[in-house]
């Protein structure tokens, strides 16, 4: 009953208690108030029951039943009086006041007994429909749980000092044991360590850090020693900033949210008044207090924000952060996808798929020499030689005379032999005379990097890179269309024959390159004007104007992404893009479950009101028959919370390269085998 005052006030309130550092009477950490109110009515319900058994029991108790009755309706009652007279001292005219009359009725009536039973239930209703709106803020709760207090500061001389996490600066090393939440986000300067990342990008597998990897606050360190490197500290961290999001999601209503408000003013007067037309027809009081009560449209009123906590809660597990609650709503009628490409539909990293020796060199000893001889080099194509190398188990030797020239190639000497690793023309240069070209059989403009090996002036094959797709792309196009999005696109800055390529190779039916920022702009605008709600998907580095064009924005791999965060609506904390299929899915059934809580709703107050007014129901009865559709209205969005457990253990399918004839090779997951043709 008192939840219509905690809702129309909580955006007000949430901003004023979360932003002035205090503890909030209402959802603050040890919730006292709804503690207190429990105590109370546990109290007030003693005295009730021994009002009955006296009655019961005791033959001649009747005064000692009466008084007894008397006391626990006063301490049951009073509550949901004052609450009442503070609605009206505030000019608000809510459904408490409908309680407050239907108590003081039963009251006034002699019958203590029955008002304590009424406001009994009704005050338990409120304790229910008080932790229900609370819920949303359970989320906030946990991560400052998670939220390390102290942190092991590392002072010049490497020992360390215990200090406030929130004195913590940016350029502090700090020291992380095994079992240790980190502090701040940084960077791993030393030690090795696998840490557990739910909280903040819903991924339920431990990912393994090493020196160079960025680590979160609130994150869980499992094993090892780390010193990390502090980049951003407080608020600043990616938990301050998911904390803010939740907030700010909290403090936005749906449009049915907003419309239950603007008519509710209208309700009480409107059951005041066929409380009237009861009484003046039948002067039966039970039946008017029965009316007051069961026209209390708690279940109706809860309808919506349980739900959208449900929801909430389900797209938060899975990384999923959503800055206004009416895009869980919006995100139901989305019926076109517009992609990036870099960082979202593919890695952004280069990696290894093709390997093409000349005739008597095998694929492992091609990949063993260029990858030995880059071992010291920081290029990206060194990168993606030791991952594959790593990947099919090569151990690769100490490489002598290591020289490179930047962005051309490198030189060294691997066994003995002189060993050169670069573009086509950096083997010409070094004297390699034979045409190394003659054995590409791949188009350099589809996206494809090429790196040459020479072995003693002799070209030993070549090894071909791309920025390879996602494993699950395919699969979650397919997921969106199996959803009813009618039109996927894929809109990138590079090359035609790029955008091309990977469209063909995830099942992209539209690809659009060589597109710059406001070209990718006007491609969103241009769709929505031919009726498409749209949602536009991107990596939050370069794609915000696009992302704020759409009808929602959704940012991939938000995780320590500042840009990200603020650039969308949405914000996926990993990169997982099934993520997407999932979105869809639960944005239609928080939208069902929403309708099917309205009609419940409706149902109890229409019936509840019919039988109330024609004597079939009694107060006592109306009060538990309002918990009952309160009940059930809660427990229909409770569902909403199991979404996308699916979703949580997630082993993507082994990448297959692109491409090639009978003539080269591939990589295959841990193995080198000669590709079909």
């Amino acid at each position: 009953m008192q939840v219509t005052s905690l809702l129309s006030r909580e955006e007000k309130h949430a901003h004023h208690q979360h932003h002035a550092g205090g503890k909030c009477d209402s959802c603050g950490v040890e919730h006292s108030h709804t503690q207190i109110r429990l105590k109370q009515t546990l109290i007030g319900v003693a005295f009730v029951l021994n009002a009955f058994v006296v009655d019961w029991l005791i033959e001649g108790g009747h005064t000692v039943a009466s008084a007894s009755g008397f006391i626990g309706a006063i301490v049951l009652g009073y509550p949901i009086i004052l609450t009442a007279i503070k609605d009206l001292r505030e000019g608000l005219l809510s459904i408490n006041e409908l309680v407050a009359i239907a108590v003081l009725a039963a009251f006034a009536s002699g019958d203590y007994k029955t008002a304590g039973v009424v406001a009994f239930f009704m005050l338990l209703g409120e304790i229910i429909e008080t932790r229900t709106a609370e819920g949303a803020r359970l989320s906030i709760e946990s991560l400052i749980r998670i939220t390390p207090t102290k942190a092991r500061r590392l002072k010049a001389d490497k020992n360390e000092e215990e200090v406030a996490a929130s004195e913590l600066a940016v350029g502090d090393v700090i020291r992380i044991r095994p079992g240790d939440n980190v502090a701040a986000d940084g960077v791993i300067v030393t030690g090795e360590g696998s840490f557990n990342q739910a909280a903040i990008t819903g991924e339920s597998l431990p990912v393994d850090k090493k020196p160079g990897d960025q680590v979160f606050a609130g994150t869980q360190n499992l094993t090892g020693v780390l010193e990390i490197k502090v980049s951003r500290a407080g608020t600043d961290t990616t938990l301050g900033r998911v904390r803010e999001l939740i907030l700010a999601a909290e403090r936005t209503k749906l449009p049915i949210m907003k419309i239950v408000d603007q008519y509710m003013g209208f309700y009480t007067p409107l059951v005041l008044v066929i409380g009237a037309l009861v009484w003046a027809f039948t002067r039966d009081l039970e039946r008017v207090i029965a009316v007051l009560v069961v026209a209390c449209p708690c279940a109706f009123i809860l309808a919506t924000p349980t739900a959208m906590v449900a929801a909430l809660s389900a797209a938060a597990r899975l990384g999923i952060l959503i800055k206004n609650v009416a895009d869980i709503e919006l995100a139901a009628k989305i019926n076109a996808f517009i992609f990036d490409k870099t960082g979202t539909l593919t890695t952004g990293q280069l990696a290894v798929s093709r390997l093409a020796p000349v005739d008597g060199v095998q694929p492992a000893e091609l990949l063993r020499l260029a990858a030995t001889a880059e071992k010291y080099s920081n290029h990206p194509t060194a990168k993606a030689l030791a991952n594959i190398a790593g990947d099919v188990g090569l151990t690769l030797a100490e490489p002598k005379n290591f020289s490179e020239t930047a962005g051309r190639g490198i030189k060294a000497e691997v066994d003995g032999a002189r060993i050169l690793v670069g573009r086509a023309q950096w083997l010409k240069d070094n004297g390699v005379t034979e045409d190394v070209l003659k054995s590409v059989d791949v188009n350099e403009t589809e996206g494809y990097s090429l790196i040459f090996v020479a072995r003693d002036g002799k070209c030993i094959g070549w090894v071909g890179m791309q920025d390879m797709t996602r494993a699950e792309a395919r699969e979650s196009l397919v997921g969106l269309k199996e959803n009813g999005v009618r039109r996927i696109a894929m809109i990138s800055g590079d090359r035609q024959p790029v955008a091309t390529r990977v469209a063909a190779e995830i099942g992209c039916e539209e690809a659009k390159g060589d597109c710059l920022p406001q070209t990718k702009v006007d491609f969103v605008k241009a769709m929505k004007a031919k009726g498409y709600k749209v949602a536009v998907v991107g990596d939050g580095v370069n794609d915000a104007p696009a992302l704020a064009a759409g009808d929602i924005g959704i940012a991939m791999g938000a995780a320590g992404s500042e840009v990200a965060i603020h650039s969308a609506t949405i914000a996926l904390m990993n990169n997982d893009l099934r993520r997407l299929p999932f979105l869809v899915q639960l944005s239609r059934s928080t939208r069902a479950v929403i309708n099917q809580n309205f009609m419940a709703g409706i149902l109890f107050i229409i019936v509840g009101l019919t039988m109330a007014a024609l004597g079939y129901v009694g107060p006592i009865v109306a009060a538990i028959l309002h918990n009952v559709g309160s009940f059930i209205v809660i427990f229909n969005s409770a569902r909403l919370v199991r979404k996308g457990e699916e979703l949580e253990h997630y082993h993507p399918p082994a990448e297959t390269p692109a491409g090639g004839n009978s003539g080269s090779r591939h990589v295959a997951a841990g193995q080198l085998e000669p590709k079909a043709a």
